[in-house]
């Protein structure tokens, strides 16, 4: 194994059968994970960036199988925080240190381009040395291209999944992969920082589809990728399927960062969710982000993509104070500025 992970360092890449031999592969992973550390402090050296993430429309239009904010789930409180109030999460956030922001929601119908670039808008305005992140779904090459004007920085869009046969297991016929990744192409084309991603265990999923992810993220190379395992909701078709691994969801950090060695890459609040140190096991296998939640409470209880979501209920400074600790805890520096990618 360490000779394909030394490859994997100076080449950055391997062939498809010795990636799936060392996804699958059982046993212990200190060596990836230490030369994933390795490569990540030659790019970053100890820095961690943190991200205000504001979770602000649970509506949304899809009804994918696996998220709880699908269209079809009657038994959640829905939504969607005015102008002001996400004003209001900025202010607090910009208080406390933050330098980015990222609002996320679902592809909710009210959110044109008008209502999405007067949001932007304000927030450049307010604050003009802070990035704009979005991460609101589908749109059309004008939408995201007006996006982009009015200042927007970052865009996050997982792919979830880069095989066609896969893609059409976890979302309904009216979704296409195609579509998706032309998305992708055109946020990179317009000119943001780009994220794309995908879980790590979904249904359905074998090493093939992981490989085959990896390999589309080579022909993308997006600036932020974003994975995490999946964990089954109640309100889903997915809702009896096993969760993804905190394992393999390591494995998969540490290959990305050895592929990838200028991504900024998150350790998740899923990570988190099955793992009550899943976080700091991701930061030591190669992740240097983390996103503290800004939502109010009242909204963010009802934000509930997966069972068990922890930090529910968590004041927006004590979630950031609990972050800042578990970077500290394990050797790595907090900064709060915008964190672009250095590529």
């Amino acid at each position: 194994m360490e000779q394909w992970i030394e490859q994997l360092r100076k080449e950055r890449d391997l062939p498809d059968e010795i990636l799936i031999r060392l996804i699958a592969r059982q046993g212990t992973d200190d060596v990836l994970f230490q030369a994933a550390d390795a490569v990540r402090r030659e790019h970053y050296g100890t820095d961690v960036f943190l991200r205000g993430l504001i979770e602000f429309t649970n509506i949304c239009r899809n009804d994918c199988y696996y998220c709880g904010i699908r269209k079809s789930n009657r038994n959640t409180e829905r939504y969607r925080l005015t102008e002001d109030e996400i004003l209001a999460c900025c202010d607090n956030g910009y208080a406390m240190g933050f330098r980015t922001f990222v609002l996320q929601g679902g592809e909710d119908p009210h959110n044109t381009d008008a209502v999405l670039c007067s949001i932007v808008d304000r927030i450049k305005t307010r604050f003009p040395d802070c990035a704009v992140t979005l991460s609101v779904g589908e749109r059309s090459r004008s939408s995201y291209q007006a996006l982009f004007d009015a200042g927007t920085d970052r865009y996050l869009l997982r792919h979830e999944t880069a095989t066609d046969a896969h893609y059409r297991k976890l979302h309904p016929t009216e979704l296409h992969l195609e579509n998706r990744k032309r998305c992708l192409y055109d946020l990179k084309e317009i000119g943001f920082q780009v994220g794309a991603g995908f879980m790590v265990g979904s249904p359905g999923q074998t090493e093939r589809e992981l490989v085959a992810d990896l390999r589309f993220l080579q022909q993308l190379q997006p600036d932020m990728i974003g994975i995490g395992p999946f964990i089954p909701h109640h309100e889903t078709p997915f809702a009896a399927e096993r969760p993804g691994t905190l394992e393999l969801t390591l494995r998969m950090l540490a290959i990305l960062r050895l592929m990838f060695p200028y991504v900024l890459l998150p350790a998740t609040t899923a990570l988190g969710t099955i793992s009550p140190i899943g976080r700091e096991l991701g930061l030591k296998a190669g992740a240097n982000v983390m996103m503290p939640n800004l939502t109010p409470n009242h909204a963010r209880k009802q934000y509930d993509l997966y069972d068990n979501k922890i930090c529910m209920d968590e004041e927006a400074g004590k979630c950031k104070l609990c972050q800042e600790n578990r970077v500290r805890a394990v050797g790595y520096c907090v900064v709060c500025d915008r964190g672009d990618v250095r590529r």
